[in-house]
């Protein structure tokens, strides 16, 4: 058959699939397309709220307790704008959908898949619950430890996705030499670098995991909080101490325990945190995630933090360590929002899939007989639970 001329929708749908393909990490993780922009087109910095679940209390006994409901939400704003820009030729737009697809729409999507993807992989600076096996190699029991604290923050014990850096992804291989796979699920078609499921996860190697270098408080121990007072909220007053922590160290302040999210139980265990701003050298005010609650529908540990109180940072002074991350579907989200679509042109298309918005635009420049094109996404990220996310530091 002869190949016939490419029409713009068949283009943007094919590109658009390709791209979805490779995104593995945003692949898995909540995606909402915001219709609001399907005509005018949206610009960036346009912001969405986005409502969290609701939590409540229980009494015990007869009496009614009437409580009120405390909605908390995020603010999201469609941040930013990426593209590909090329030029076709006429012979190019005659080419069959494969061939234009292998040729040209794989490269490109390759490398616009790559930079929204490492942008989205940012957000584990958010994630305070970590796995800490900094130096040494990733373990099997490390990854169930991982999956624990998800189960324990009510993360659900099915439907778990683990992206894997490339070493870490080594050493997993290595540990559980074949067993992986079942025969049912290679069968199937995934996104790349599916790898199988084990240990409650389904797993994925991504190159584009990010490494973490901390800050260079060695963590013993010598910051404490300095208040004549109990400290809560997401920043606390400390004495001034030796070294720096950065924006992603994840620390623990002595005698603060996490709660059991629904019962409110002493759960025994050190609650962690994430450091959300980088500070100096004899630093008097750190800033983190989670808010410290005490009481009601939203506590989360056992007490604020006391004079005194001791912050140990993990992971070790200046430590430079791999990220693996574990997460529920939910913990992250990924927003586009279609770009304005201009009349008067050789070829414009918009097409959306699976929550992902893409336009591609092509004009004409008939003294070189060419068409110079450009790809373009509008999207945006949020951490939505942090809880029902882990990273592994490994290596």
């Amino acid at each position: 058959m002869a190949n016939a001329l490419l029409t713009p929708t068949a283009v943007t749908r094919e590109a658009l699939r390709i791209l979805h393909q490779k995104l593995n990490f945003i692949g898995n993780i909540n995606r909402q397309y915001d219709s609001q922009f399907a005509v005018a087109g949206a610009k960036i910095g346009s912001t969405l709220t986005i409502r969290l679940p609701n939590q409540y209390t229980v009494r015990t006994g007869a009496a009614i307790d009437v409580q009120d409901t405390d909605e908390k939400n995020v603010l999201l704003t469609i941040a930013t704008q990426k593209g590909v820009d090329v030029e076709f030729s006429s012979v190019d737009l005659t080419l069959s959908l494969d061939d234009f697809g292998t040729r040209i729409l794989e490269p490109m999507m390759t490398v616009l898949a790559a930079n929204i993807e490492s942008d989205a992989l940012s957000m584990f600076k958010d994630v305070y619950n970590q796995e800490n096996n900094v130096g040494s190699s990733a373990t099997f029991v490390g990854i169930l430890n991982g999956r624990k604290k998800l189960v324990d923050n009510l993360a659900g014990s099915t439907n778990l996705k683990c992206n894997l850096d490339t070493q870490t992804n080594v050493d997993m291989v290595d540990v559980l030499k074949g067993l992986f796979q079942d025969s049912a699920s290679v069968s199937k078609q995934y996104l790349e670098g599916m790898l199988g499921r084990t240990a409650g996860f389904e797993f994925f190697e991504n190159t584009l995991m990010p490494r973490h270098v901390t800050g260079t408080d060695d963590g013993s121990g010598d910051y404490l909080a300095n208040s004549a007072t109990v400290q809560t909220g997401t920043s606390a007053i400390i004495d001034t101490g030796a070294g720096t922590l950065l924006k992603g160290d994840v620390f623990t302040w002595g005698s603060v325990n996490r709660v059991h999210p629904e019962t409110k139980v002493d759960t025994g265990q050190l609650q962690q945190f994430v450091v959300t701003a980088d500070t100096a050298v004899s630093a008097v005010l750190v800033n983190f995630e989670p808010e410290i609650i005490v009481d009601g529908a939203y506590q989360n540990v056992t007490a604020g933090i006391a004079n005194n109180a001791i912050l140990t940072k993990v992971g070790g002074a200046s430590a430079t360590h791999d990220i693996s991350l574990g997460y529920s579907k939910d913990a992250f989200t990924f927003v586009t929002a279609d770009l304005r679509l201009p009349r008067g042109l050789d070829f414009a298309a918009r097409e959306v899939m699976d929550g992902i918005s893409m336009r591609i635009i092509t004009d004409y420049d008939i003294t070189n007989d060419i068409f110079p094109t450009r790809i373009d996404v509008l999207y945006g990220f949020k951490t939505l639970r942090a809880q029902t996310a882990v990273r592994f530091a490994n290596n």
